[in-house]
């Protein structure tokens, strides 16, 4: 070949030009260029023209947010954001109600009818009317150290990250709901220890961010994405739409034990009042609370008039009998303290006389709720890491329904490891299993009867203890 009198390094390395020279040649950069150059002289020679009068009433266009619009991150390499001919196309979710049918099937199969069917029998149980005593710490601590995960007990139910998750109060079956960045929503039936237990559906276009199952009725769980607020209601196999907004939703709770009316919240900062019984698909009230933005509300278990709202670094308690259409709602109290974005905030579940808050500046707070029209008095605060970064959900501490001063959030700390910790800071028990948990679960929750606990990392993995 005319080099035989080369090395084999030297050929080798020859080789290696070639290709690489070929590969250039295949782009066509230097054509790219060009045309780049063109357009850039053109777009020059327009500028330099005189532009004409802007209106005084004309008003700028509205920014979209790359999210919004289905763009990448600019952080991604230019070769992973060019369109590729056999990328996944985006599911766009009609408007109105949708048929309870799992991804990728035209019409459900008997193993799905077979899970709603579980649902559907699980949820016409009705609870035990004995009211259940707060276990004794040392008794609680014991049920913490009995839980165990095991690899039969771990399952992908969704296809992102983890946003949110919710679980059935049957006592006798483990069904499991979580939501992911994509909008799915993701149905486990952990106790039929089958592949075919766990069933995706995609009721939404964006992340699912906020899941309930209704307190009076389990046969009802209701989801909330971006711009929809949904009911899959398993007795008619359809998911209903409640509410629409064209403002970004970030959460909801019940207002009433009937969970006829619920509160919602907006990323850019105000709460709406959903009421389920009117027609239509509007929130019956629209109100500012003078936040930037809110993350999360959750309402008072006992008086529920009163509930909590959490934002960049507010987090008050407001009286929903005294919101009005203004601009200047001012809050019952105030829980001070926060330095940077706050995460979530919640009350204790039995009487609400505890608030924990996440906040991103590396603290759990723990506030004395007891009175509310009292200043608010800081209880205990946790050194703890919530620099989850962009790739995983942010933390929330809930607490355990079946223990009134307990609280569960997950942790960055290795091994991976979901943290149980007392309303004074400290730690009780750490859920890890080197073997099967190599993963942080940033989003968890907890059966209100049953020693029973689940995790969801960014992978859209669920692990139950």
């Amino acid at each position: 070949d005319g080099y035989s009198h080369l090395s084999a390094y030297e050929r080798k390395r020859l080789k290696n030009i070639t290709e690489n020279a070929k590969f250039f040649a295949a782009l066509k950069l230097h054509e790219v260029s060009a045309r780049l150059n063109q357009l850039t002289t053109k777009r020059q020679s327009r500028v330099t023209k005189r532009a004409k009068p802007k209106k005084v009433e004309d008003e700028p266009a509205r920014r979209r947010s790359m999210r919004l619009l289905r763009e990448p991150p600019l952080d991604i390499p230019l070769l992973d954001r060019l369109p590729q001919p056999e990328a996944e196309q985006w599911p766009q979710v009609p408007v109105g109600p949708l048929p309870m049918v799992p991804e990728g099937q035209a019409e459900s199969s008997k193993s799905t009818e077979a899970l709603l069917s579980t649902w559907m029998r699980i949820s016409e149980v009705k609870a035990e009317d004995a009211e259940r005593g707060t276990p004794d710490m040392k008794r609680y601590q014991d049920s913490l150290s009995s839980m165990v995960l095991r690899e039969e007990n771990i399952r992908k139910v969704v296809k992102s990250r983890v946003c949110s998750m919710a679980i059935h109060p049957s006592e006798s079956t483990i069904l499991v709901a979580a939501g992911d960045k994509l909008g799915h929503v993701g149905l486990w039936n952990v106790s039929c220890g089958t592949e075919e237990g766990a069933h995706t559906f995609i009721p939404h276009n964006f992340q699912v961010s906020c899941m309930h199952f209704s307190p009076c009725n389990p046969a009802h769980l209701l989801s909330l994405s971006n711009d929809t607020l949904r009911c899959a209601d398993v007795t008619r196999a359809v998911f209903d739409e409640i509410c629409r907004s064209e403002e970004d939703l970030s959460c909801f709770d019940f207002l009433e034990e009937n969970a006829c009316t619920a509160l919602v919240s907006r990323w850019d900062g105000p709460v709406a009042v959903v009421d389920r019984r009117t027609p239509g698909v509007s929130s019956e009230l629209s109100v500012g609370i003078g936040f930037r933005r809110t993350r999360t509300v959750h309402v008072h278990p006992v008086n529920r008039q009163y509930f909590l709202a959490a934002g960049s670094t507010d987090v008050c308690v407001f009286d929903i009998r005294y919101l009005r259409n203004t601009k200047e709602n001012k809050p019952l109290s105030s829980l001070t303290g926060h330095t940077k974005s706050v995460a979530s905030a919640y009350f204790s579940p039995v009487t609400g006389s505890r608030v924990v808050t996440v906040c991103a500046d590396d603290w759990l707070r723990v506030y004395d709720t007891t009175s509310l029209s009292s200043p608010v008095t800081l209880l205990s605060s946790i050194r703890h890491n919530n620099n989850t970064g962009r790739w995983l959900t942010r933390f929330r501490a809930i607490w355990d329904p079946k223990q009134e001063h307990c609280f569960l959030v997950g942790s960055m700390a290795q091994p991976r490891r979901i943290e149980v910790f007392q309303d004074t800071g400290k730690l009780l028990h750490s859920f890890c299993n080197v073997d099967c948990l190599g993963s942080v679960c940033s989003i968890n929750v907890v059966h209100p009867s049953q020693s029973i606990l689940v995790g969801g990392n960014s992978s859209g993995r669920l692990h139950v203890f």
